[in-house]
């Protein structure tokens, strides 16, 4: 029997997908848990309709990540932290202080996008990763530099 499925699943496949599964396992298991529905002409219309949509969503989250990667490249970062003898940081710089000053220039980014190994610690030049979107990442070159007193 072909269905389409309505969720991913790590098995069969993504969601919208049209798989040829038993009949038993559609009706018994797939069917009435919500996870597929067959594949009938307006269930088929339905799920490429909604494909379309999906596809031209993703094409301008995609447009719009690959421009703030750009902006993320071009414009370095400085963030100003507080530093005692030898230039020793009081703290460190973490993925939310970016994410912070990122803000602050206009640039909404998730922490969780920004990829640090470990906390920045010390001064200077830094190359930080952000991945926006699963195939579009950018790097952004952060400067860390002793706050004025």
């Amino acid at each position: 029997m072909e269905v389409i499925l309505t969720q991913d699943d790590p098995k069969l496949g993504r969601r919208g997908e049209l798989i040829k599964v038993a009949d038993g396992h559609a009706r018994n298991y797939l069917v009435p848990r919500g996870k597929a529905v067959p594949a009938t002409p307006s269930n088929l219309k339905r799920f490429n309709e909604e494909k379309s949509r999906r596809q031209k969503r993703e094409a301008a989250e995609i447009a719009e990540a690959r421009a703030v990667a750009e902006k993320l490249e071009k414009n370095p970062l400085s963030v100003e932290v507080l530093a005692g003898e030898g230039d020793k940081l009081f703290g460190a710089v973490t993925t939310q202080e970016i994410a912070q000053q990122l803000a602050a220039q206009g640039i909404k980014i998730d922490k969780k996008s920004i990829q640090l190994e470990e906390p920045i610690r010390k001064l200077g030049m830094h190359t930080v990763s952000v991945k926006l979107y699963p195939e579009v990442s950018a790097v952004l070159k952060l400067s860390v530099v002793k706050k004025k007193n």
